[in-house]
């Protein structure tokens, strides 16, 4: 038979109703265009009008040169359900390793998948499944991937791995991973998997947005540890928030993430680390130009890499503990980070410490940045409860309190047996963080009734700007203002060595340390050689 170069879904029996199942027509299209496109080297285009067309029971195994094109997101609209296959994950299309042999020599090449909806909420397999995602597809080179909106699936949103001479462009993910409980491998809204093109993937993505998904908003995951950690990857003018992790790089080398913002995450609006399938941490990254704000635990949390890793000019600000974290999971790479460069960041309104080492650092760079007005959790413990106190899915107000605003920000709340965590305070009320990315509850019980006993623990001391727990060899800080304005002052400190801490040569020089709460520095461990002068306070 012989088929155009662009078809009408409809005129090949999809029906589009909502009701019918569509999978196998949508599967015998594609094949029949997939043998059409091997037989004489053109791609075919499959334009599916407005309508909503289920795909039950199995996912549409994809073929080289075919591409799906709706009629846009919320018109366009592929769901997924598997009422006959409880055990069986349905993602409208894949194509992997695993199941299909896909690799180098088997991939698939120029195709478009543009201007559609994919709603996962019908589709649970009886354990989590990491294959039970959006779309589902390895080893694709020449591949564009452009205005989608995918939720509410089980596993990962978009999980297509290996992707070469690739952009993925104003993909929307929304409440992806819904049945990861946050530790399981994928759960992401959008999760790539990286390494199987070699050193090098030409990769972009660029105007994409991940809201409330069960890990991370967006990363890239080297999936073999024997792998090279590749090259050419850019995520670009994204935006993530209420993920686990905003944005996370868990083994490339030389990411470039830029002007992306990284909002209300709950472990850390960045991350760099060996949680991936892999182990593997990114090296040679780049975040530049990024809003790092108002994440629930840390800002920046690096470690399990050997370096370098830099940041440059962008806001580290109300984040519920540190601005950047520098640290190692017990799992990954243990070495001694090279090469980690702070710069001309503004490192600011942070709960605890601006900046955190506690793993070993060699030769870093913190140069230039304002570290100022962090130390923001001071207020002392609290306790309440009676006439004037009551709460809603995400707040506890005390009409009695007069509470420093944001001075109990990243405490744990106790009320009754139930816990939750402050994402920030007024005078009279605790704005708390959902239970789990994507929820719309504090607690995970129920609201506590009217007048409920609660209490705050005490504030954590010192809070400096800059915090060394851990080994750091021949630092160079210079020309930073580590230092508090506001009244009254919470950041203790501007440099605190604690009784952990090894800090030998290197320069520290021309920084304004003065104007902290406390005193300038604190060495519970001094340090010993290097180069120190003209360091105000």
């Amino acid at each position: 038979m012989s088929l155009p170069l662009t078809v009408d879904a409809r005129e090949y029996g999809l029906v589009g109703d909502g009701t019918a199942n569509d999978q196998p027509a949508l599967q015998k299209l594609v094949d029949a265009l997939g043998e059409a496109c091997a037989a004489d080297g053109r791609p075919r285009t499959v334009h599916v009008p407005a309508g909503r067309y289920v795909i039950q029971d199995q996912p549409v195994l994809w073929r080289s040169g075919v591409s799906l094109i709706g009629a846009g997101r919320g018109t366009t609209c592929f769901t997924l359900c598997n009422p006959g296959a409880p055990t069986t994950p349905v993602p409208l299309a894949w194509f992997t390793a695993a199941q299909h042999g896909a690799g180098r020599d088997n991939h698939l090449a120029d195709l478009t998948f543009a201007h559609f909806e994919v709603d996962g909420s019908r589709a649970r397999t009886q354990e989590y499944d990491p294959l039970a995602k959006g779309l589902g597809l390895q080893y694709v080179l020449r591949g564009r991937f452009s205005d989608l909106y995918i939720h509410d699936t089980a596993a990962t949103g978009f999980g297509c791995d290996f992707l070469q001479d690739t952009v993925v462009e104003g993909v929307l993910a929304e409440r992806c991973g819904a049945q990861d409980p946050g530790e399981k491998m994928g759960g992401a809204g959008i999760g790539i998997g990286i390494g199987g093109w070699g050193m090098v993937e030409r990769l972009t993505i660029t105007a994409c947005t991940a809201t409330g998904n069960g890990t991370n908003g967006i990363f890239v995951e080297l999936q073999q540890e024997n792998w090279p950690p590749p090259r050419g990857i850019r995520i670009t003018a994204c935006h993530a928030e209420d993920n686990r992790f905003g944005i996370s790089d868990w083994g490339a080398d030389g990411l470039l993430v830029t002007s992306s913002t990284m909002l209300g995450n709950h472990q850390a609006g960045f991350d760099v680390s060996s949680q991936g399938t892999s182990g593997v941490g990114g090296r040679g990254g780049i975040v530049t130009g990024c809003v790092i704000d108002g994440n629930v635990r840390d800002g920046i949390g690096l470690g399990n890499t050997p370096g370098p890793y830099a940041f440059r000019g962008n806001r580290i600000s109300n984040n519920g503990r540190y601005g950047y974290w520098q640290h190692n999971l017990a799992e990954g790479d243990q070495e001694a980070a090279t090469d980690i460069v702070l710069e001309s960041n503004d490192i600011r309104d942070n709960a605890l410490d601006g900046v955190r080492i506690d793993a070993p650092l060699r030769e870093p760079a913190i140069l230039g940045n304002r570290i100022r007005n962090n130390g923001r959790r001071g207020a002392p413990a609290t306790r309440g409860g009676g006439e004037g106190v009551h709460c809603t899915p995400l707040t506890l107000t005390d009409e009695n309190a007069d509470w420093a605003p944001d001075s109990h920000r990243g405490k744990r709340l106790t009320v009754g047996a139930q816990t939750a965590l402050v994402a920030f305070n007024t005078e009279t009320e605790l704005a708390l963080v959902p239970v789990r990315p994507g929820a719309d509850t504090a607690w995970p019980d129920g609201t506590p009734a009217p007048g409920s006993a609660y209490h705050l623990p005490d504030a954590p001391a010192p809070r400096a700007g800059v915090t060394a727990a851990a080994t750091v060899s021949h630092p160079h800080l210079a020309g930073n203002r580590v230092r508090d304005d506001q009244q009254p002052r919470t950041q203790t400190h501007a440099l605190w060595l604690t009784e952990d801490a090894t800090w030998t040569g290197g320069r520290v020089s021309d920084n304004d340390f003065s104007g902290n709460a406390s005193t300038a520095t604190r060495f519970d461990t001094p340090p010993t050689g290097g180069w120190w002068r003209d360091n105000d306070g």
